[in-house]
């Protein structure tokens, strides 16, 4: 896995592409903003920021609060690649958030997608 040209993708530009997968199954930009949120740590202010400066991947997962510790949990696979798997961290964590993204669109409840 050697697509290394995501890590210097703007997070905003992908953004509006989550926020267009889940509404297209019916479900809601605050449901992503939860999820993101989940994940990383970020509040809203914190992801709008993000959103705002356009950072890439590589800063937004490098400057997330904190990674939710129940990353772990997440299992599957995502763009041909089974999650718990991927070696480089960095990669990990988009595909995390890939995944969570994907099982939303998908009409799974939140509590299963938070791993409550």
């Amino acid at each position: 896995m050697q697509n290394t040209k995501i890590f210097t993708t703007a997070f905003a530009s992908v953004y509006p592409h989550y926020i267009q997968k889940a509404e297209k199954k019916g479900r809601t930009q605050s449901e992503v903003h939860e999820i993101i949120c989940w994940l990383t740590g970020y509040d809203e202010q914190g992801l709008q920021q993000q959103l705002e400066h356009r950072n890439d991947f590589k800063t937004f997962f490098n400057e997330a609060p904190h990674m939710n510790p129940n990353v772990s949990l997440i299992k599957g696979v995502i763009c041909g690649y089974r999650v718990e798997d991927i070696q480089d961290e960095l990669m990990r964590n988009i595909r995390y958030l890939d995944k969570l993204i994907d099982e939303l669109a998908k009409g799974k409840k939140m509590e299963k997608i938070l791993r409550e």
